[in-house]
């Protein structure tokens, strides 16, 4: 499995390499063992800023990534700058261990609906050797779930499973109005286009889940088969985009059967090799994308399962 992970995943968050590869340990919480000496170094920052390229959120990144190698006064002057809610856990953990968690727990009363602050405090927790910690994960993921901060802290309670979601993958490429913009613009001209058709439906909702939203990509994916309730590609697109690691059964509930009503159709195949491969079903994953080359032979979504297939452990 963890050959699996690393080909669909090599670009994956450090922190969920961090925390999701400690040897076969289970994090803390998880196993039920009490609590035990703190873990060596310091938890890392796990900003997820989305479409945002701003002044800020370049100085918060370029702070997380001081603290990484070891420059805490650096870091902490960067944080000092700012007075946003992300500034606040970078100057937490930059004080690590002295407060850490205290300081957490307090921003989590501050702002009980924050996933960012949930996220941390379970962070903080898991380092410190702390059984709560999948407890501050669960409700990253309950009080945000449209934030790319949720879909961190799932992946830190699905070790087992790749890091990420599967992105749905259009079969055509993007309209060249928008191609080559950068992420926020092209996130905003989607948003306005959506009028233009089931297509640019498509296209917003890969751009949300790109950005962490995919509670938002879910509804943008369910617009385009109201708008187009016969084609397939709209109804991949909904069935890839309920996938959870809680409930990975939402997803190939939808996307089993659109295998017998459109057989013929690469993005089915294609799409259902990529939610196999995300769990770790490799045999199966290789049968359905291969299928994908053979539907429609020389398509786009043929050609990338054949990347896919090459970049898979033999």
């Amino acid at each position: 499995m963890g050959l699996v992970v690393a080909a669909i995943a090599a670009a994956a968050a450090a922190i969920a390499v961090a925390v999701g590869a400690g040897g076969g340990e289970e994090p803390a919480g998880i196993s039920g063992q009490a609590p035990r000496e703190p873990r060596a170094g310091r938890p890392p920052l796990a900003y997820r800023f989305g479409v945002r390229d701003d002044a800020e959120s370049r100085a918060l990144l370029r702070g997380a990534r001081l603290l990484e190698a070891g420059r805490v006064a650096s870091a902490q002057r960067a944080f000092a700058r700012f007075d946003s809610l992300e500034a606040k856990v970078g100057a937490a953990f930059a004080s690590w261990p002295n407060g850490t968690v205290d300081r957490l727990a307090q921003l989590a009363g501050l702002y009980p609906r924050s996933s960012l602050v949930q996220l941390h405090l379970g962070l903080a927790l898991f380092w410190a050797n702390d059984g709560e910690a999948d407890t501050a994960w669960r409700e990253a993921e309950d009080v945000e779930p449209d934030s790319p901060y949720a879909l961190v802290a799932e992946d830190l309670l699905h070790p087992q499973v790749a890091p990420g979601i599967p992105l749905f993958a259009p079969s055509a490429p993007l309209p060249a109005a928008v191609r080559g913009r950068p992420a926020a613009e092209q996130l905003r001209l989607l948003e306005e286009g959506q009028g233009r058709g089931s297509a640019w439906r498509l296209y917003y909702g890969v751009a949300l889940q790109r950005a962490g939203m995919r509670v938002s990509a879910r509804r943008a994916f369910d617009a385009a088969v109201r708008a187009d309730p016969g084609a397939a590609e709209p109804l991949v697109a909904s069935a890839v985009g309920r996938f959870d690691k809680d409930r990975p059964e939402d997803a190939f509930s939808r996307l089993g059967p659109l295998t017998r009503r459109f057989p013929h159709s690469a993005s089915v195949r294609f799409h259902l090799g990529l939610l196999l491969l995300w769990t770790g079903r490799l045999k199966e994953a290789r049968r359905q994308l291969r299928l994908a080359q053979q539907v429609q032979p020389g398509s786009p979504l043929a050609r990338e399962a054949e990347r896919w297939l090459q970049r898979l452990p033999k």
